[in-house]
């Protein structure tokens, strides 16, 4: 977390666009099965590990990683820095009801940071241009997008250079839990990495999301095995 706190200061400083993913094995498999999905993650100024499952694969496979960065949690180191940096950010994304309550607790928890702006996420590509310009015209140094897990990386990755934010980050569920319409789970669940199975708990919608999961450790192991065992040897 700290690394990458630092980097993004950094990149912030830069003032060109970037995309920062926060990647868990749900998007993982997305851009394996979907092209324009794995263009934005081949394309990602930064991915940062949010997931148990990609902490385990990056440590199974031999490329370990140090920690989980959960995105909740990045967002909240982020505008906290934000409180010394004086920056300005955007909120993008959930019901007009959602992101306008998150904008007022994070304002109240955050009183140095200029919130900017605070729009929902129900538009489509026709309205695309005229978000766009919204966002623009605020100029904000971050911009945090919460979409549909099927859309978010794409959209910010076609769209991020007229942007023209020098930090643009999905976050997923994150307004529900600031505006309280959802509740995280408890610290001893995060610590236990079951924080995917309470969020199933609360929300048995997410089943069929949630049902990648086994599959992306299936294809894991097998990958680590071709690895090792490119010729099928019992050796």
């Amino acid at each position: 977390m700290e690394e990458t706190v630092a980097r993004l200061i950094e990149v912030v400083n830069r003032r060109e666009p970037a995309q920062i993913v926060t990647g868990n094995p749900i998007m993982v498999m997305a851009a394996l099965e979907d092209e324009r999905y794995y263009r934005a993650m081949a394309s990602a100024d930064l991915i940062v590990p949010d997931g148990a499952g990609v902490v385990w694969a990056a440590n199974y496979v031999g490329e370990p990683v140090t920690e989980r960065v959960a995105g909740f949690d990045l967002l909240h180191r982020l505008m906290t820095v934000g409180e010394s940096k004086r920056w300005r950010v955007f909120l993008l994304g959930s019901s007009q009801e959602v992101v306008d309550e998150a904008a007022a607790r994070l304002g109240r928890q955050f009183p140095l940071v200029t919130l900017v702006g605070a729009r929902n996420g129900y538009f489509d590509a026709s309205e695309d241009a005229q978000v766009i310009a919204e966002v623009r015209a605020a100029q904000p140094d971050l911009l945090f997008v919460a979409r549909a897990a099927s859309n978010q990386e794409p959209w910010i990755a076609e769209h991020k250079a007229a942007l023209g934010v020098p930090l643009v980050m999905g976050v997923g569920g994150s307004f529900d839990i600031i505006a309280g319409k959802l509740k995280r789970a408890p610290l001893l669940m995060r610590k236990l990495k079951l924080e995917w199975f309470y969020r199933l708990l609360k929300q048995p919608s997410r089943l069929p999301r949630m049902l990648v999961l086994p599959k992306f450790a299936l294809k894991v192991i097998r990958e680590r095995k071709m690895v090792l065992n490119p010729h099928g040897s019992s050796k």
